[in-house]
């Protein structure tokens, strides 16, 4: 006689409900995010990790690949392959350093920052969707409880 395999629950029930624990909690939240994102972004061509470079480019023009890897929480090389796809679709420029030859600085190009708002656009509605059922207050709270949450993480 076979043993069955014990059935595994739907997300939001037992081990993946409110009695989980929150570090799984929070990645099973940010894996249905980043597919509800890429999903919204598939239209573009982009995935989450390229909006996330996108949005930290925009935000922080001229940084290095590794400072870059640092503010979208990527890998090194994970960045390192998604600027050179985003170079190859004209929507990332670099410059070398002014005084280290090695140092590329990047920034988007035009049509980067056209691909850029057309993605907000969709992150924004899929964001609004997300917390719908949010009073301001409690969204304010929740997004105090995930700042804290990462600067605890940074601080070791």
């Amino acid at each position: 006689m076979r043993k069955q395999k014990p059935e595994i629950p739907a997300p939001g029930k037992g081990k993946r409900g409110e009695e989980g624990y929150l570090g799984y909690l929070l990645r099973q939240a940010a894996g249905a995010y980043r597919l509800r994102v890429e999903r919204a972004l598939d239209e573009f061509g982009v995935t989450q990790p390229q909006f996330a470079t996108l949005t930290m480019l925009s935000a922080y023009p001229g940084i290095s690949n590794a400072d870059l890897a640092r503010l979208a929480v990527l890998t090194p090389q994970t960045v390192s392959v998604i600027v050179g796809n985003l170079e190859k679709a004209g929507s990332v420029v670099r410059k070398p350093h002014a005084v280290h030859g090695r140092i590329q600085h990047l920034d988007l190009s035009d049509s980067g920052r056209a691909l850029l708002k057309k993605c907000r656009e969709r992150v924004q509605r899929l964001e609004r969707q997300l917390t719908a059922g949010l009073s301001a207050n409690d969204e304010r709270a929740v997004r105090r409880w995930l700042v804290a949450v990462a600067i605890a993480g940074a601080a070791g």
